[in-house]
């Protein structure tokens, strides 16, 4: 012992005493700071050690700032950052702890702590030994030193999780409550027995049934001054049920609780260290609920049952609209119907939802995904009003009575074909699973000194575990996508609802909402293609049942180079007026036909007149396409022979039908004019005109 001693004092050189001794010292938590003070005495007294290498009183330096802190490297440890500091500005001749564990307990930090000891000569001490880190040996030990102390650690987490879970699996395991929920004295889970806890919490629950959507749970409580019970497990009064005013987070915290429900469940999150923020060991991430590692249903009293708790967890996942994964959104107040169910025709992605118009009256179905991810243009833009309009009616009469029975006739043959697939899937599995076990029994039952057997044994025994986890995924596949099973009691309420749907869809108490939760009931997705056909929306409805449907709604365009029909629609205008049809008649005939104008309204007479012009379709008069004549065949004069005989212009003559002064007639308005001159009204009219004259000249 006097040798080691002796060549571990001559390792610290002049050189090294010249510089200042750190004696680092820390404890993980603050209870073994308040329980263990033995262990921080010792640490401290480690100044003895450091003054017995050679270093005087007042150039030992304790680091202290880290007790409390654990070594893992989740914590921000500034103590540590100060020793590493005065290790680089070449400060630190010696450091002093009781052992590698209470420098570093990970190997991130000790290797850094040695590499910069080696680059700067600094000596490395616990309570046995004086290191060297850049003697070889020394280092090695060293290196080995610092892998045992994180080993360790790992080991004592190993076995404190391995009891918690033991325990957490029978039940025992004392976990926080939320604040619907107490222990009672004898250490079991009962409700809470404050009755408006009880209340607030079954409020809760009924709202969220009622209306689907957490944030709308939320409002609903803010507008009626209704607080929620909360235990916070950190504050002034830890455990303690405070109220606190309604936020969504609060409201999806008790959606999302399995206590409420009456599980008792361990492992409903797992660190995650990519999550980890600086000076936190929060980093953590949510556990899917078939991941649990312990999930007790009905343990104890619940506000809900499992199934409303796990229908409750679909819909919250369905509310978020995650288009990418498929995730339609809970449906909101807008007008637009197929609201996060209307998929693009051309690319395949959901398409969005914006309102034009001064007022926001307008929906329209919107693809940003290549403007939004390639920087190019709008895939395409569909208005809504038309599509859903189509849309509504094709539900409507897909769910009237006598297409109900149809459908649920044609839904008992699905449900016969799928028990017998059930079948064949059952068995498939079944001789997978027995050729698995029966691999597993011929590996057990050879001798472990054969390896040549074994080897061999053991890659069957894989090649049919292999087999039967593909079958078992291929299984699972299946049942996604298989259809859907109608029971007795959905049978009547489809029924019901038949008979019901076009009252209550017209009610002016049903919300747009209310309709597309309706919707999404009957129907899956819509999807949308407005360049496919020509003056078209061509559509495509998914439904629920798996079947498919095909429609074509016309769309509004630009002008009539894009029209549905124009070819029809110009022969139809041609037709009209070669019968005589002025433009207004014109218009009422094609809006009794189902025409419809390009801009989407219905046609005018100005919209007929501006047709009639572009193509160069002149008005038909009493004698087809012509001059008028000075006389008509019926000896009535036309508004030019009429001027031609009084000598006036073709306005005057307008000016005497619109005063009396003259008498005619249309066949219908816009036709010429048939006007009657006898000889007494045209020496009576010339007078008049000869007199005005004079009158006029002598005035002049």
């Amino acid at each position: 012992m006097l040798t080691a001693a002796c060549a571990a004092d001559e390792r610290a050189t002049t050189t090294h005493r010249a510089k200042l001794a750190y004696v680092y010292v820390r404890q993980s938590s603050l209870n073994q700071v308040k329980q263990h003070q033995e262990s921080t005495e010792l640490q401290y007294r480690l100044v003895e050690r450091a003054v017995a290498l050679g270093w005087p009183y007042e150039r030992v330096q304790v680091i202290d700032e880290d007790l409390g802190k654990s070594g893992a490297g989740s914590v921000e440890r500034y103590g540590f950052q100060k020793l590493i500091a005065e290790i680089g500005l070449g400060n630190a001749g010696l450091v002093v702890s009781l052992d590698a564990s209470r420098l570093a307990r990970n190997n991130r930090d000790w290797h850094q702590l040695l590499e910069l000891c080696s680059v700067f000569a600094v000596l490395i001490a616990d309570g046995e030994r004086l290191y060297d880190p850049r003697a070889y040996h020394d280092r090695l030990l060293l290196g080995l030193s610092g892998i045992m102390s994180e080993a360790e650690l790992h080991k004592i987490r190993v076995r404190l999780h391995q009891g918690e879970r033991q325990k957490a699996a029978r039940g025992e395991l004392r976990l926080p409550l939320p604040a619907g929920l107490v222990y009672d004295r004898a250490g079991a889970i009962m409700l809470n027995p404050d009755d408006e806890v009880q209340a607030r919490l079954h409020l809760v629950f009924a709202k969220f049934k009622e209306l689907q959507s957490a944030r709308g749970v939320m409002r609903f409580l803010r507008a009626n001054g209704l607080p929620l019970p909360v235990r916070p497990l950190l504050g002034p009064s830890p455990h303690e049920v405070i109220w606190r005013e309604a936020d969504s987070a609060r409201v999806r915290d008790i959606l999302h609780n399995p206590a409420y429900a009456g599980a008792y469940v361990y492992g409903r999150r797992r660190k995650d260290p990519s999550r980890s923020r600086p000076g936190s060991v929060r980093g953590t991430i949510k556990v899917a609920v078939a991941d649990w590692e312990v999930c007790l249903q009905a343990a104890h009293p619940g506000y809900i049952g499992w199934e409303e708790f796990m229908t409750n967890q679909r819909r919250l996942a369905n509310n978020v609209s995650r288009y990418r994964t498929g995730q339609a959104g809970v449906p909101r107040k807008g007008s637009a119907l197929l609201q996060g169910i209307a998929i693009c025709g051309r690319c395949g992605q959901r398409m969005a939802l914006h309102y034009s118009g001064s007022r926001s009256e307008y929906p329209v179905y919107c693809c940003r995904f290549d403007r939004d991810q390639r920087a190019g243009v709008l895939c395409q833009e569909v208005r809504a009003l038309p599509v859903d309009s189509l849309v509504e009616r094709i539900v409507l009469d897909a769910l009237s009575p006598d297409q109900i029975a149809i459908a649920l006739a044609a839904m008992d043959q699905l449900e016969e074909e799928s028990q017998q697939l059930e079948r064949q899937w059952a068995l498939r599995r079944e001789r997978a699973r027995y050729e698995a076990e029966r691999a597993r029994r011929q590996y057990d039952a050879v001798e472990p000194e054969n390896r040549l057997v074994a080897r061999s044994l053991e890659r069957a025994w894989e090649d049919k575990l292999r087999a039967l986890e593909a079958i078992e995924q291929e299984y699972a596949r299946w049942r996604s996508e298989e259809h859907l099973i109608v029971g007795t009691a959905e049978r009547a309420e489809l029924q019901a609802l038949g008979e019901n749907l076009p009252g209550i869809w017209h009610a002016e108490s049903t919300s747009a909402a209310d309709r597309k939760r309706i919707l999404r009931f009957i129907v899956r997705e819509v999807v949308l293609d407005q360049k496919r056909i020509r003056g078209q929306v061509w559509m495509k409805i998914l439904w629920q049942t798996g079947a498919t449907s095909e429609h074509c709604v016309q769309r509004r365009v630009r002008g009539y180079q894009d029209y549905i029909d124009v070819d029809r629609l110009r022969q139809q205008i041609q037709e009209l007026n070669t019968a005589g049809k002025m433009d207004k008649e014109i218009a009422a005939i094609l809006n009794q036909e189902g025409f419809i104008a390009a801009h989407g309204c219905t046609f005018t007479y100005e919209n007929v007149w501006l047709l009639r012009n572009r193509w160069g379709i002149p008005t038909v008069k009493i004698n087809g396409v012509g001059a008028n004549p000075v006389r008509w065949p019926d000896g009535s004069f036309s508004v030019q022979g009429a001027a031609s005989v009084l000598g006036v212009t073709p306005q005057t003559v307008f000016d005497y039908l619109a005063r009396g002064l003259l008498s005619g007639r249309q066949l219908r308005k816009g036709q010429p004019w048939q006007i009657d001159l006898s000889d007494d009204q045209i020496s009576r009219l010339r007078a008049r005109l000869r007199h005005t004259k004079r009158s006029r000249k002598e005035a002049s």
